[in-house]
């Protein structure tokens, strides 16, 4: 399945044409750019949309949005037209051993006794959780000295039907190395973590050739 990578350049005109004020609403656009390809059951089930993102930031110009996808993004929201730039994943991405990566992820635990998810709080608990998930889940490995946690904030919004939604994003950039192959690609193209409708886990990787 080839995979198609986007960047989306927000104006300010567009920010402010969309209404885009929080969370939600970047939400909303990014899932309008996009055909939805699910049923009713399909979306009940939690299946994936397809789609990965993650909030570049950007300034009072406006902000940059990248995107992963399985399908070709539509240019045009609600009536507006937008700068959207999109490529092919090269087929042999994923193939290398060695990465420098990025990504924002949703840090949580199942509490044992109550079986609610629960935020990873702290530094250091939140690097060791992202190492013990590198391995077990995601099919790759990091060190723990060649990781590093970029920046750490809480968002809260409200969601359809004015649903309070509370998320923990912590951003983590080093170096990784393949464990599994499958699993690694599969991380890749359907991103890791929780919260993905909302942002993260999109796995940004460049390979190291040496």
């Amino acid at each position: 399945m080839t995979m198609i990578t986007s960047l989306l350049t927000l104006t300010k005109h567009d920010v402010q044409a969309l209404k885009i004020k929080d969370p939600y609403s970047l939400h909303r656009v990014v899932y309008s750019l996009y055909e939805d390809v699910r049923n009713e059951d399909e979306k009940r089930g939690s299946k994936a949309s397809g789609f990965l993102y993650a909030d570049l930031g950007g300034d009072f110009k406006g902000r940059k949005i990248l995107l992963l996808s399985n399908r070709e993004p539509k240019p045009v929201v609600d009536g507006t037209p937008l700068e959207l730039l999109s490529k092919p994943v090269p087929e042999k991405l994923l193939d290398y051993d060695r990465y420098r990566f990025k990504v924002v992820v949703n840090p949580t635990r199942r509490d044992n006794n109550s079986r609610k998810l629960v935020p990873v709080r702290g530094k250091e608990e939140i690097l060791n959780w992202f190492v013990e998930r590198a391995s077990n889940s995601w099919g790759f490995i990091v060190a723990p000295d060649e990781i590093q946690l970029d920046d750490l904030k809480v968002l809260s919004f409200k969601a359809k039907k004015g649903q309070q939604v509370t998320i923990s994003q912590a951003a983590i950039s080093g170096i990784l190395a393949v464990k599994e192959r499958d699993r690694f690609k599969h991380s890749f193209t359907h991103g890791i973590g929780r919260a993905r409708a909302f942002g993260c886990g999109l796995l940004q990787v460049v390979p190291i050739s040496n």
